[in-house]
């Protein structure tokens, strides 16, 4: 879906970060063709795009789905609807890896997360009917936020730890139906060259259901779009799927974070990272 993965929070101020600076991004970014008006006004296409396919064809397509009990109707449209944002906006998506699953395998894929385009990819190019985790801000949305519904996109609100529980709940019994989830646990888009500690929620999903993990690597996204500069720009996102990781031999808390790790790090070697950021996420 559009945006899914991200979670609403304040900009940070520019920081030191690992592996290379806010600073030294925004001079790589001024490299380049045209320059910062033109990146405005691709940004402002982009999101334009997504508001035409949403109120163009989100409407006709749930009123049929919703009549004809047809869910899998609305899954292809949002998988259209992905696929197309993307290509409307010049993103092309190389996906490396995708032999690593098993077709008739339900999966918890976690990802990095860097840029608003992060959910696209993981929802039509895993090749598998997905759920996604999204802040609770999307699923208020006219029109938007019922679609959501009905493709499985949730979100957890991490304010209320009874209410928070209850959704995980239900997130345990769509993988148990054989719906996929794909969560970006660092809990908001980091910056260029940054990765954010992950958070457990997407850990604990695959534990309870015994669901393997598969960690995905989604690289040049933030330079298509990155946090903050309000600008987006034509390119590829390389998609990387890894090896999944079995959950069977979590048994405790330390189990758990020992999990978390090995996913994390997987990721990061993926991605040039070599350790994590000390910025803090609520």
């Amino acid at each position: 879906m559009l945006g899914a993965c991200a979670t609403m929070h304040s900009e940070s101020p520019s920081q030191e970060l690992i592996g290379q600076t806010v600073a030294e991004n925004a001079a790589k970014s001024s490299t380049r063709p045209g320059n910062r008006i033109i990146g405005k006004l691709l940004f402002a296409w982009s999101w334009f795009v997504a508001g035409a396919l949403l109120l163009i064809f989100a409407p006709p397509v749930l009123l049929l789905g919703i009549l004809f009990k047809r869910q899998d109707w609305i899954y292809w449209w949002a998988n259209w609807g992905a696929r197309n944002w993307l290509r409307l906006t010049g993103v092309k998506v190389k996906v490396a890896g995708r032999e690593h699953l098993d077709p008739n395998q339900t999966y918890v894929f976690v990802s990095n997360h860097q840029s608003y385009l992060d959910a696209a990819p993981l929802f039509a190019f895993t090749g598998r009917k997905m759920g996604m985790v999204a802040k609770k801000e999307l699923l208020k949305a006219p029109i938007l936020g019922y679609g959501m519904g009905f493709v499985n996109v949730i979100a957890i609100d991490r304010s209320n730890r009874d209410r928070a529980v209850e959704t995980l709940k239900i997130a345990n019994e769509r993988l148990r139906s054989g719906i996929s989830f794909g969560v970006c646990p660092e809990g908001t888009r980091a910056q260029p060259g940054e990765m954010l500690p992950f958070k457990k929620g997407a850990f604990h999903m695959a534990v309870q259901t015994g669901v393997p993990i598969a960690p995905i690597a989604l690289k040049n996204a933030d330079r298509l779009m990155g946090k903050g500069t309000g600008e987006a720009w034509p390119g590829t996102i390389e998609m990387v799927m890894m090896p999944p990781v079995d959950t069977s031999w979590v048994k405790n808390d330390e189990d758990l974070d020992q999990l978390v790790q090995q996913v994390q790090t997987m990721i990061m070697n993926e991605l040039g990272i070599e350790k994590l950021s000390q910025r803090r996420v609520k």
